[in-house]
């Protein structure tokens, strides 16, 4: 057998059972995936809902498995232990597992693999790393690389801060010393937009694109109005920056939008649901306006003007309006399913921004009881993840040997492959670049910590290389050249040093052992016998350069499928 690099695809022949080919394979079945399943779109009755002192992993088993009995889906059985454990690195972590870690999951007994994992996993300082860098992506696309809104979102999530606390700071942004003036960001790299500010307001924090209804009322939804999305405006249309670059409200200002028959509106506070807050502008005198007017002019444009604050802050009335519902919630259920799609490779909801009576989600009672849990436990993500990762769902195998159709992704019935984030690939190439004897023992937790910043910042260097996948990601070309042709990736990842991955390699005697141990720094797992002994060939052909051929083996699995995807 011989291995052939094309890009950044490892090809093998037509008869192969390797771990890449079976790669290939499971990317192929998901392009083919069917429909999801859909659901009634009436919400649940709280009534018929699991009781809340339910855990979180045992009621997403139970709905879960729910719908699979009603509808006769085939279900596969739990990934191969190595799976798992690579999955769930890279979802709590950001980054594959490290050989020490490798080890300590395999002396743990089987039956508390899973729960041991998830439990060391989200007590490192690697989820806080994690989860700011998905929060970033996620929440401030239009600016990304922003330094004072990473060190925010890193800050927070260190602390184990609120969800619904986050989103006070980002919505309201008040003026603060340390981390959490980089909260403003949010607010500041859309201010001069108001529809940017809106709409991202309500897609990001709310997963309610309201886009289509400016003009006219949303041609395809019948919740979206005109009013909905000018309602929503009014909460923005008195925020601005003054010179000091800080983000204040002015004390009155009026939003009016012409109808579809072609009649002026004055818009209320109206949020998503409906509910209209009270103006509470006091009534001005036009002297009293016009003195406050020049004190907003000065504001924005002298240095050392301050900027008047009025007693009613539209705002803070979004953000407490949107914490406040309980019919809906929006708030709740959009962090829960964009949790939920992350882990998972699609939302309850799909697309994500579209959550309407049009779209129900494909378990609505499912997204009820997961939205009431995270309200009733502070909006504490860590829980959320925690039920997540440790329900059955989520350690699905995602390889479908069934020559039957595949269920549709909406049963979460088989795993769901997901290309890395460009940081979670800039992460994992340091990790397996570097000599396995290199990592600091599981126990070693302030050892562990440097060594985590540290690759965080080494990460920074090469995340810019890689695209941020989307739904339907491919490699693009440019990764492919860059895996092929720049030369970081021959004189540091393929470095050969004493630090390195090639430097430990080099020294191990047994071909069949240095198999081993390459597919376990970097595809996580134990070679199976076709790939060991196509593996050993390669490394003893004549007339060549061991390093060399040890090298070109490496870079074969770090620029191939089953490297670049979470399986």
């Amino acid at each position: 057998m011989i291995f052939m690099a094309v890009g950044p695809f490892l090809i093998c022949p037509a008869n192969s059972h390797s771990g890449v080919m079976l790669m290939t394979r499971r990317i192929c079945s998901v392009l083919i995936y069917v429909v999801a399943l859909r659901s009634p779109a009436s919400p649940a009755d709280e009534n018929i809902l699991l009781p809340a002192d339910t855990s979180v992993q045992d009621a997403i088993d139970h709905y879960v498995q729910k719908a699979i009995a009603e509808n006769g889906v085939p279900a596969v059985g739990q990934a191969p232990d190595e799976a798992v454990l690579r999955r769930t690195t890279l979802d709590l972590s950001g980054r594959i597992p490290t050989q020490p870690e490798r080890e300590w999951y395999e002396q743990i007994p089987p039956s508390e693999r899973r729960e041991q994992l998830v439990d060391r996993l989200l007590n490192l300082p690697d989820t806080a790393f994690h989860l700011a860098n998905d929060l970033d992506s996620h929440l401030l696309r239009n600016s990304p690389y922003n330094g004072e809104f990473r060190e925010y979102l890193l800050w927070a999530t260190k602390q184990k801060r609120s969800w619904d606390q986050m989103f006070r700071d980002m919505l309201l942004a008040k003026p603060a010393e340390g981390p959490l003036q980089g909260a403003t960001q949010f607010l500041r790299t859309r201010i001069r937009e108001v529809d940017d500010l809106t709409n991202d307001t309500a897609i990001l924090f709310l997963g309610i694109n309201v886009s289509c209804a400016k003009c006219h009322d949303h041609p395809l939804v019948e919740d979206w109005k005109q009013d909905h999305f000018y309602g929503m405006q009014t909460f923005f249309s008195r925020t601005y920056q003054t010179k000091k670059n800080v983000v204040a409200e002015k004390f009155f200002d009026e939003v009016k939008f012409k109808t579809t028959g072609g009649d002026d509106k004055l818009a209320s506070f109206m949020f998503l649901t409906g509910d209209v807050v009270t103006d509470a502008t006091p009534d001005f005198s036009d002297e009293a306006r016009k003195e406050l007017d020049e004190k907003i002019r000065k504001a924005e444009r002298d240095d050392d003007s301050e900027a008047p604050v009025p007693e009613f802050s539209p705002r803070l009335q979004l953000v407490d309006i949107a914490l406040q519902d309980d019919s809906d919630a929006f708030f709740a259920k959009n962090i829960v399913n964009r949790v939920w799609a992350r882990m998972l490779g699609s939302g309850l909801v799909n697309p994500l921004d579209q959550m309407h009576s049009g779209n129900p989600p494909s378990h609505p009672e499912l997204l009820d009881w997961l939205a009431r849990d995270l309200k009733q436990h502070g909006y504490d993500l860590h829980r959320l993840i925690r039920g997540v990762a440790l329900c059955t769902a989520y350690a699905r195998d995602s390889e479908w040997s069934s020559a039957a159709e595949p269920p549709g992704e909406g049963y979460f019935a088989i795993a769901r492959t997901r290309a890395l984030t460009a940081r979670q690939l800039a992460l994992s190439l340091q990790i397996a670049a570097t000599s396995p004897g290199k990592w600091p023992d599981v126990a070693a937790c302030d050892e562990w910590t440097k060594m985590r910043e540290s690759l965080e910042k080494q990460a920074n260097g090469w995340v810019r290389e890689f695209e941020q996948p989307n739904e339907n990601f491919q490699v693009a070309v440019d990764e492919a050249l860059f895996f092929s042709n720049n030369a970081r990736v021959y004189d540091d990842v393929l470095r050969d040093s004493g630090d390195r991955l090639i430097g430990h390699l080099k020294t191990v005697d047994d071909d069949a052992q240095l198999v081993t141990d390459l597919w376990r720094a970097v595809l996580s797992r134990t070679p199976d016998d076709e790939e060991r002994n196509a593996a050993v060939a390669w490394l003893q052909r004549d007339n060549e350069d061991p390093v060399e051929k040890i090298r070109q083996l490496s870079w074969t699995l770090l620029a191939g499928p089953e490297f670049r995807f979470n399986h």
